[in-house]
C-alpha cells in the first residue's frame, strides 16, 4: 500500500538536501551543462520549480501543462535565472506541492498526468520524489545514484519494470540484485535475458542514466531501453 503522507515526508528532506547543494553553486554553475544532453543546470531547477507547480495541478484536477510546447517555453523562459532567484523559486514551488499535499483529500481517486498517463493521486508523492532525486544526480554536483536513499533505489527499480512490463518494443528481461531478488519486465514472452548487478547500476541503466556498463548480462546483449 502507498503511504503518500510518508512520501511527502521524503520528498520533502530530498529537496531540503537539494536545495542545501544547489545553495553552494553561483551564478556561472548554473549556466553550465548538467548531464542532460542539451541542459544547462539552469534548465534543470528550471524543470523542478514548474514540475512541482504541475504537480499542484494534477492534485488540484487541473491539466498537468497547458500543453507540451507551454512546458517546454516555460523551462527556457526561467533557465537563465540567476541562482537566488532559481532557489527562491525552488524553495517557493516545493512549498506549494507540500501545502497542496498536506490538504484533506481523496487519495485513492485517479488523476491525469502528461500524455493521458493515469495514476492513484496517492504515487504522485512518489513521482515527486523522482524528479527531485534524480534531478539532483543529473546536475552533476556531487550527488551519485549510490548517494540516493535505499528505501528510494529499490522502490524506482520496481516502479520502472513495472513501467516496461508488457511492452513489445522491450525484451523480456528478469532483472536480479543482490538480495537475491527477481523483477521480470519487458514483453510477455519467455524470458531469455538475465541482467544483474549493483542496485546503483540497475537503477542507472533502467533510468537512462547509465549505460550498463556495470551489469551482467546473461542470454543476449544488454537491451536498449526506450527513453522515459
Amino acid at each position: 500500500m502507498i503511504d503518500h503522507a510518508h512520501d511527502l515526508a521524503s520528498v520533502r528532506d530530498a529537496t531540503d538536501r537539494l536545495l542545501l547543494a544547489v545553495a553552494k553553486l553561483d551564478n556561472a554553475a548554473v549556466t553550465e551543462p548538467s548531464r542532460l544532453p542539451g541542459w544547462t543546470r539552469g534548465h534543470i531547477l528550471a524543470h523542478l520549480a514548474r514540475n512541482a507547480d504541475a504537480l499542484v495541478n494534477v492534485l488540484e484536477g487541473r491539466p498537468m501543462y497547458a500543453s507540451g510546447d507551454a512546458r517546454d517555453a516555460d523551462i527556457e523562459r526561467d533557465a537563465p535565472r540567476p541562482l537566488d532567484v532559481q532557489l527562491a523559486d525552488l524553495r517557493d514551488s516545493a512549498a506549494r506541492f507540500q501545502e497542496t499535499g498536506a490538504a484533506p483529500a481523496d487519495w485513492s481517486r485517479v488523476v491525469e498526468l502528461r500524455n493521458g498517463v493515469t495514476d492513484s493521486a496517492s504515487r504522485v508523492p512518489f513521482r515527486r520524489w523522482i524528479e527531485v532525486e534524480l534531478h539532483h544526480v543529473d546536475l552533476g554536483i556531487g550527488y551519485e545514484l549510490e548517494d540516493l536513499p535505499e528505501e528510494f533505489t529499490q522502490r524506482e527499480i520496481n516502479f520502472l519494470a513495472d513501467r516496461f512490463r508488457g511492452r513489445p518494443d522491450v525484451p523480456a528481461v528478469l532483472i536480479g540484485q543482490d538480495d537475491r531478488r527477481r523483477i521480470p519486465t519487458g514483453r510477455d514472452w519467455a524470458v531469455e535475458i538475465t541482467v544483474t548487478g549493483r542496485p546503483a547500476d540497475l537503477l542507472g541503466w533502467l533510468a537512462g542514466r547509465r549505460d550498463g556498463s556495470g551489469l551482467t548480462v546473461v542470454g543476449g546483449p544488454l537491451p536498449a531501453l526506450p527513453p522515459l
